[in-house]
């Protein structure tokens, strides 16, 4: 097995974030009273794709990655205090919402609300995924495939079509890619510059997003990538001696940003009934970053875990650190991952005045 490097996991932990923000939200309107959404229209159930912090416990069932954060302090807000392998403080929203679809526990009636079918440590590049051995996407789509079934046999082909195409899908992907397995891995960086990489992820998505339509989904919304240099560890590990941003994987991430955003203009013009809708982390991210008193924070460049500048994962453990008194302080919990204030805040920066466009 190989092993995830320190700033793999920072890349990737920002957009896996903003996926649970986006479900929050979605079904906040849909437990709202009748008329709340858009024309009438319902929202029977959530369905996530991508990476870890959408994956509310699948890497904890069965797959043997390093990629799983079960273990103190994750969680000491948490109700109970209880470490679900989540990172975070406390809560995140999938840990309310939407059920891990290995959960060996999992009941009919989380099958027909939705459920994440999201592997931590995965990315567009299929090669990502095997690089830390965890689901890629076309695992993932797979297993969507074989809920279908599942549920084809429960309600039958009528309510299965219905819940399918009025639901709302969640797609999460791309940090990884180009945090890990190009600027660290040996893998793609000798055969590609930075265009033709991120060409090739998203040539990529466009065939997953793609795959998805062909199963009956329509309303999908794609996340771009974050500002992934400015999340502490990156500021540490590869910013400047002042701990500024990193900029490479930045721009890295914005070059990306406008290829998926084309990509999507395309597809909801080629498929037909398609409502792809773009959303945009990376402004409203940098945004809480360089104004933190704005938003009801006080510290930006660090996590609350240890030091905040290195601390995540096996680093981030009770033995050998000490968090901060008060994570809300903190728009990071570790030196990747924000606290659970930071997905409130984040959650309606982000979708704000963005739910019609799914409908």
């Amino acid at each position: 097995m190989k092993f995830l490097s320190l700033e793999s996991l920072a890349a990737s932990s920002l957009l896996r974030v903003f996926c649970n923000v986006v479900i929050f939200i979605l079904c906040q309107y849909n437990g709202a009273a009748k008329g709340s959404l858009p024309f009438n229209e319902t929202v029977p159930a959530v369905f996530v794709f991508g990476d870890s912090i959408v994956d509310p416990g699948n890497n904890n069932n069965n797959i043997k990655t390093v990629v799983k954060c079960n273990f103190p302090p994750y969680g000491k807000d948490f109700p109970g205090g209880n470490s679900t392998g989540r990172f975070s403080n406390g809560r995140v929203p999938s840990d309310i919402i939407v059920p891990a679809y290995l959960d060996p526990n999992l009941q009919l009636k989380d099958l027909l609300t939705g459920v994440s079918f999201a592997s931590g440590g995965g990315g567009y590049d299929p090669l990502t995924a095997e690089f830390v051995s965890v689901l890629s996407l076309s695992d993932q789509l797979e297993m969507f495939r074989e809920y279908k079934s599942k549920l084809k046999a429960a309600v039958g082909e009528k309510r299965l079509e219905m819940t399918i195409s009025k639901s709302i899908f969640i797609v999460c992907s791309g940090t990884n890619d180009i945090a890990n397995t190009y600027f660290l891995g040996p893998f793609r960086r000798p055969h590609y510059d930075i265009q033709a990489y991120t060409d090739l992820m998203a040539n990529s998505a466009s065939s997953f997003l793609q795959g998805l339509y062909g199963e009956g989904a329509r309303r999908i919304g794609v996340v771009s990538l974050p500002p992934i240099g400015c999340v502490p560890a990156e500021r540490t590990l590869s910013g400047d001696i002042f701990r500024h941003c990193s900029e490479p994987p930045n721009q890295a991430a914005s070059l990306f940003n406008s290829k998926l955003s084309s990509l999507m203009d395309s597809l909801n013009v080629e498929l037909p009934q398609a409502r792809l809708v773009y959303l945009d982390i990376y402004n409203p991210l940098i945004s809480i970053i360089q104004n933190p008193p704005q938003y009801g924070f006080e510290v930006a460049t660090k996590g609350c875990c240890g030091t905040g500048n290195i601390e995540v994962s096996i680093l981030c453990n009770r033995y050998t650190t000490t968090t901060c008194s008060n994570a809300s302080k903190y728009i990071f919990w570790d030196s990747y991952h924000p606290s659970q204030k930071g997905y409130e805040v984040l959650t309606h920066l982000v979708l704000h005045n963005k739910i019609d466009r799914f409908f």
